[in-house]
Order: C-alpha cells, then sequence, then structure tokens
C-alpha cells in the first residue's frame, strides 16, 4: 500500500490505495500462451506459491478487505483535514485586500503551520498503513507455517521449491492448494487495527487485537521438525 503525502502546501489531498496490497496485487494482463505439455512429476519434489497462498486463503481475503476499510478511514481523515484548511486559505484569500500586511503574513504563516503538521502527519499514516499490513501477513504466515511443514510431510516431499523459483512444473507437484485448504480449516479472520506508530504498542497481537478467531477442526499431531 502505497501512500502518496501531500506536497508541501495547500496542495491536494494524501490518497492511501489497497490496490498495492500484497494481498490484491492483480498482474497484468498477459498474451494468452500456449499450454505447456509436462513431462511426469518428479518424485518427492513439491513446490508451493506462499503469495498464493495467503491471498488465496479465506484469511488472506478478509485481510485485504480489512485493509482497505483502514485505507479507507486514513484516507477519510486526513482529507477532512486538508479541506478545512484549503477552507480557510480561500476565506483569507477572499479578505487579503481589507488586512493590513502584519495580519495577513501572520495569517497565512498559520495556515501553512497547519499544511505542514498535515503532511507530517500524512507520512505517518503512511507508515502506520505498511506496518499494519505487513505485521497482518506475517501472522498469516506463522500461521501456515506448520501446515506446510505438515503437508510436506503427507506429500512425502523430499525437497520444496518456492514457485517463483521455478520457471514451468508439473502442477501435479504443487501442494499450494493443499496449504489453502489447510490454512482455512484453521483460521478464517482475526482482529486487527492500525498500527500507532506514535504510542506504545502492547504485547498483545496485531495492534492490540485479542486472540484470532479459529474455525474448529480435527486435532492434528505436532509437525516433526526437519
Amino acid at each position: 500500500m502505497t501512500f502518496k503525502p501531500l506536497a508541501a502546501g495547500l496542495c491536494a489531498a494524501a490518497a492511501l490505495t489497497a490496490g498495492s496490497s500484497a494481498l490484491a496485487q492483480t498482474p497484468a494482463a498477459a498474451p494468452a500462451a500456449q499450454a505447456a505439455v509436462h513431462g511426469p512429476p518428479i518424485a518427492n519434489m513439491c513446490i508451493i506459491s506462499v503469495e498464493t497462498a495467503i491471498g488465496g486463503s479465506t484469511v488472506g481475503k478478509y485481510v485485504d478487505s480489512r485493509m482497505q476499510q483502514i485505507v479507507a478511514q486514513t484516507n477519510a481523515e486526513l482529507t477532512g483535514e486538508k479541506n478545512a484548511i484549503d477552507g480557510d486559505a480561500k476565506a483569507l484569500d477572499a479578505r487579503r485586500a481589507t488586512l493590513d500586511q502584519s495580519t495577513l503574513e501572520q495569517q497565512a504563516s498559520a495556515l501553512q503551520v497547519r499544511a505542514n503538521s498535515l503532511q507530517r502527519k500524512a507520512q505517518l499514516r503512511d507508515r502506520e498503513v505498511s506496518a499494519t499490513e505487513q505485521k497482518a501477513v506475517s501472522r498469516i504466515g506463522q500461521e501456515m507455517e506448520p501446515l506446510i511443514r505438515q503437508v510436506y510431510q503427507q506429500r512425502n516431499c523430499s525437497i520444496l521449491f518456492q514457485r517463483t523459483a521455478v520457471v514451468i512444473a508439473n502442477p501435479a507437484m504443487d501442494i499450494t492448494p493443499q496449504v489453502i485448504t489447510a490454512l482455512n480449516a484453521k483460521i478464517t479472520q482475526f482482529a486487527f487495527d492500525r498500527e500507532r506508530l506514535d504510542q506504545p504498542q502492547a504485547a498483545t497481537g496485531v495492534g492490540g487485537a485479542p486472540p484470532i478467531v479459529q474455525t474448529p477442526g480435527p486435532a492434528r499431531p505436532a509437525p516433526v521438525k526437519k
């Protein structure tokens, strides 16, 4: 998520967008390619796309939706303050001819101080939104790690490659769908709010959130460490 901060002075409002979220990236359309003809799957060799597993899971989609809400709330906050400054600037400009130079300079200076303060707040909100997303995605990764090991063992894998390191591979070696299924059975959402980087952080999870909301599932044996 990229925050476009305010330029100095009374410029257009800064805007956050969730479109660049790690959970919501949509690759540009590529020309249709002829489907590859695969050889037989290599025994005990597996691949996984961690990004696809996160983005395709129920909890990943929830985090993406929640991040969009947080971005919208942050935009509303900044836009409201920016509009107030714009309105006061227009009012001052309309009264310019009725004010002496000293008064005009004082009021213009006060407006500039407010604009600079808003710019700093916009930059802070940018960092907070980025930190929030990173922390939420990290939480999903922590929940998913033991599931990857579990599926790895169930599929009798001897080696596991990240999909981004592989050009083409037989889909039969891809364990991503099984990991998504396991992740959906383990967790569907968890509460979190925007990180507050100007305040001490409580050690209670993402943004001081309560424990995760889990869907019940069958007990699983502890994974065997490699």
